[in-house]
């Protein structure tokens, strides 16, 4: 698979990361570079990963997590969004937000973000395609649109303040809908 193919596809597959990096940055509370460069090496990290185990799964898993893979991610969004949304419609800042480069919401955002590339790995494999080269790509990109997600996340939270984090909150649940949705339907 050449470049301008892994580049087109690792670009699609980072969308999901780089909407959800900028709601985390809207939040306010991603506002270091350390927390930053976590949340993005971890979605890149995830979407490589994803990407790797598809391919070594290949058609094995497929006919296992086809039918469940939309709910996860659905769930795992939703469950992200809709406490990104209390917190906004919380009185002040001094409430208490997860953080969502640490802990169970980066793993949380970090799988929902990345089953997408596991689909991809599986078809990969399918077509006996190499997956080193694809799959590093596809790691960088959405490490390099994550970055940038979180940074103009961080300037569009600054100037708005907590309606940009509820503004995330629903971005995240409408992006699960369209992983539901489209998993169902399409």
């Amino acid at each position: 698979m050449g470049f301008g193919t892994s580049l087109l596809i690792a670009i699609g597959l980072a969308m999901d990361a780089f909407a959800v990096s900028i709601g985390a940055g809207t939040g306010g509370q991603v506002n270091d570079l350390r927390s930053k460069l976590r949340l993005a090496f971890h979605f890149g990290l995830f979407q490589t990963g994803m990407t790797l185990i598809g391919w070594l799964a290949g058609t094995t898993v497929q006919r296992w997590i086809s039918g469940i893979d939309h709910w996860v991610a659905f769930g795992l969004l939703a469950y992200v969004g809709v406490n990104m949304i209390r917190s906004g419609l919380g009185k002040s800042g001094a409430d208490k937000r997860s953080n969502p480069s640490k802990g169970v919401t980066m793993v949380f955002l970090s799988v929902a973000t990345s089953i997408d590339a596991l689909a991809v790995g599986i078809s990969l494999a399918m077509m006996s395609l190499p997956i080193m080269f694809p799959s590093l790509v596809i790691g960088l990109v959405t490490f390099g649109l994550s970055i940038f997600g979180l940074l103009a996340g961080g300037k569009l939270g600054e100037k708005l303040g907590k309606r940009m984090e509820i503004l995330g909150g629903v971005i995240l649940i409408v992006i699960g809908l369209r992983v539901l949705l489209g998993d169902l339907f399409f």
